[in-house]
């Protein structure tokens, strides 16, 4: 079994950037791969960046690559979401979510673990 807790949303001005953090419960952290979700009102929960588990690769939506970066310290069993140039259209309530299930990790059912979200508001 796995918690997830995420801390770092609010409120920040279209431009700015916010840094989100999901901190993990459980001993084998760096084998879970790691993603990070998003869902605004009205539409369903989306892919937006995962982290494989044992280092093996990184993946991004293509409405964030080049602005957001997702990374992992599993010395302190959390994953980071590094979110710079934010647009209106990021706003969301944003979900961390862990699996240990092989496929497709962009796939919102291969995930296990999810925690409770995030509110993260860009204002134009």
């Amino acid at each position: 079994q796995v918690q997830l807790g995420e801390s770092g949303g609010g409120l920040v001005q279209a431009g700015g950037s916010l840094r989100l953090s999901c901190a993990a419960s459980g001993r084998t952290f760096s084998t879970y791969t790691m993603g990070w979700f998003r869902q605004a009102p009205g539409k369903e929960r989306e892919f937006v960046a995962g982290s494989a588990g044992c280092g093996s690769g990184t993946a991004y939506s293509y409405a964030v690559k080049e602005r957001f970066t997702i990374s992992r310290d599993n010395t302190k069993n959390t994953v980071y979401l590094q979110m710079n140039s934010l647009k209106p259209e990021d706003t969301a309530v944003y979900y961390c979510a862990a699996t240990q299930n092989p496929g497709n990790y962009l796939v919102r059912s291969l995930y296990d673990y999810w925690g409770q979200g995030t509110q993260v508001t860009v204002s134009s």
